[in-house]
Parts: C-alpha cells; sequence; structure tokens
C-alpha cells in the first residue's frame, strides 16, 4: 500500500535500520553512483547477514535516470527469491534519488518501498558540509569506505 507520495513513504535511517534488522526479508538499496560508494563508502549490513544492493539510479556525470533501472533492480530481487511485497529501503546522498526510484519501484509492482529521507550523508551543514548532521554516517550507523 502506497501513500500519496507514490511509494509507501519516508523514514528516517533508524527506522529504515531497525526494520533492516528486524525483517529477515527488508532490504536495502543504495541508488547512488559507482563514484559515491568508493569514494564517499556504503552501508555495511554486514552484521545483520545482509548484503546491501548496489544499483545506479543514474551515472556519473549525471545523464539522467538509468532506464534499466526498474528491470536489472527486478531481476535482481527476484534471483534473491524477494517477492513484490518485500519491503525495500532505498538510500541516495540525501533523499532525492531515492524518492524516485521508490516512485519508480512502486510503479513496477512493488508495493513497500520506502524512501530513507536523510540519506547517506544527509543535508548541509553551516559549512555546506554533508555527512556531519543528518544521514546514515552521523547517526553512526555502520558503513565502510568502498
Amino acid at each position: 500500500m502506497f501513500s500519496e507520495l507514490g511509494y509507501a513513504g519516508n523514514v528516517d535511517v533508524q527506522t529504515a535500520f531497525t526494520a533492516l534488522t528486524d525483517n529477515t526479508q527488508a532490504v536495502l538499496v543504495d541508488v547512488r553512483t559507482q563514484a559515491e560508494w568508493t569514494f564517499v563508502g556504503v552501508p555495511d549490513l554486514r552484521t545483520l547477514g545482509k548484503e546491501t544492493i548496489f544499483a545506479e539510479w543514474q551515472s556519473f556525470p549525471p545523464s539522467g535516470p538509468n532506464p534499466a533501472f526498474v528491470q536489472d533492480l527486478s531481476d535482481r530481487l527476484s534471483k534473491k527469491e524477494l517477492d513484490p511485497e518485500t519491503p525495500i529501503y532505498f538510500l541516495c546522498r540525501s533523499g532525492a534519488r531515492s524518492q524516485a526510484a521508490a516512485q519508480a519501484m512502486t510503479q513496477a509492482g512493488y508495493t513497500n518501498c520506502y524512501n530513507v529521507s536523510e540519506g547517506f550523508e544527509g543535508g548541509l551543514d553551516a559549512h555546506a558540509h554533508r555527512g556531519t548532521q543528518s544521514g546514515w554516517k552521523a547517526a553512526g550507523l555502520p558503513w565502510v569506505q568502498g
């Protein structure tokens, strides 16, 4: 069931991590770019016995959404034997690309798509830096350098 947003809704990073911890079927999809995964870091779900799914919403340099995103991710979810009701938490840098990805996958028939609204690095602080006041990293959730 999805809201007027076009997907199941927005959650903060702690809510997403708790859901990933409590529900063995829940998955995290990081939709940032290969460059971001490599140079900024990635969520580390090994303590949960899980792996983050990495699927670029758009590549770097930005050239618009990846036209194969929905099909590629659907295929990967099917290979993991996850059904369209599986809770999927989408993560990007600060919540914009992940929102678009959640909407696209909801339109493709996945009914429990959530946007991790703070993203991996969160918004800009007073010094125009990310990763210090909100987001996965700032919350102290597990991550590793790519």
